[in-house]
C-alpha cells in the first residue's frame, strides 16, 4: 500500500520536529501495510517555503535515515501547495515539484473556509500545460461542504481529488465523514491518503479508512483507490469514473 500524502519529513512543516518522530511515523505506517509514502511538505502555506530541491535532499536525507535504522519503507518526493497567484510562474521557474517528480500530478491545497475565485481558471491552465491537478482533502473545504456542486464543477473539468483517511473514519467529526462518504460514492473522490503529521493526533489510519470503504462500497472500490496510489506516484493515468453530483438531502442522511 502506497500513502500518498503525508507530512513526514522532520522540521520542515507541521509535521515531525525530529528524526527520531520521522522514524517513528514510518515505523507506525509500516504497521499499516504502507510500503512507500509521498512527502508533501507544506509550500505557500503561512510560514512554510519548502521548494523543488530543497524537498528532494530532505527525502534522500531521510531515506538514508530509513536504510540505517534498519526499516524497509522509502518515501518518495511531493509538495502540498497552497493555491496562490504566482504559481504557474513558479512552476515554469522550477520551484514546485510534482507527486515523485514525474512532472505530471500536482498537490493543490485550497484555504479550508473558502474557494479562491481564480481557483477554475488556474486549475483549467495546468491541464493545457500538461499537469494533473489534485485537490487535496476537499471533504476539509467548508465551502465545498456547503455547496457541493462547486467541486463537482472542477472535478467534471478533469481536476483529481485526494481525500484523508481520518475524514472516513470520522476523526474529523461526523459533518466531514458525511461528506467524504458522499465525494466516494458519486466518484468525486480517487484517492486516498493519510495526511499524517505525527503519531499522536494526526496519525496514519490508511488502513482503517479502507476497511470503512470495503463496508461501505465493496473491495472493487478499495481495489481501484489503491492502484490510483500507484498510478500517482508513478505518473501514469488513474482510473476515473464518471461523476455524478451530490444530492443534498442524499448527503445529510448518507449513512445515518
Amino acid at each position: 500500500m502506497i500513502d500518498v500524502h503525508c507530512h513526514i519529513l522532520p522540521g520542515v512543516d507541521d509535521g515531525p520536529e525530529t528524526l527520531d518522530e520521522s522514524l517513528d511515523m514510518v515505523r507506525e505506517a509500516i504497521n499499516q501495510g504502507v510500503i512507500a509514502a509521498v512527502a508533501t511538505p507544506h509550500h505557500k502555506h503561512t510560514k512554510y517555503e519548502n521548494v523543488k530541491q530543497d524537498i528532494i535532499k530532505h527525502v534522500e536525507e531521510l531515506n538514508n535515515a530509513i536504510i540505517r535504522a534498519g526499516l524497509e519503507f522509502t518515501v518518495l518526493p511531493g509538495q502540498e501547495i497552497r493555491l496562490y497567484g504566482e504559481l504557474l510562474s513558479d512552476l515554469e521557474t522550477g520551484e514546485l515539484l510534482t507527486i515523485n517528480n514525474t512532472n505530471k500530478y500536482l498537490f493543490i491545497e485550497l484555504p479550508s473556509n473558502h474557494v479562491p475565485r481564480y481557483t477554475d481558471r488556474m486549475l483549467y491552465q495546468l491541464q493545457l500545460d500538461g499537469f494533473a491537478p489534485v485537490i487535496v482533502h476537499p471533504e476539509r473545504n467548508s465551502e465545498f461542504v456547503e455547496n457541493p456542486s462547486l467541486l463537482y464543477q472542477l472535478v467534471k473539468k478533469g481536476a483529481i481529488t485526494q481525500v484523508t483517511a481520518s475524514s472516513i473514519t470520522g476523526e474529523f467529526g461526523k459533518k466531514i465523514n458525511k461528506f467524504a462518504l458522499s465525494l466516494l460514492d458519486t466518484n468525486q473522490a480517487h484517492v486516498i491518503g493519510s495526511d499524517s503529521h505525527n503519531t499522536t493526533n494526526r496519525k496514519n489510519c490508511l488502513k482503517q479508512a479502507y476497511h470503512v470503504i470495503e463496508r461501505e462500497f465493496g473491495s472493487d472500490s478499495v481495489y481501484l483507490l489503491q492502484e490510483n496510489a500507484v498510478c500517482l506516484v508513478d505518473g501514469q493515468v488513474i482510473h476515473r469514473e464518471q461523476p455524478s453530483r451530490i444530492k443534498q438531502k442524499k448527503f445529510l442522511g448518507l449513512f445515518g
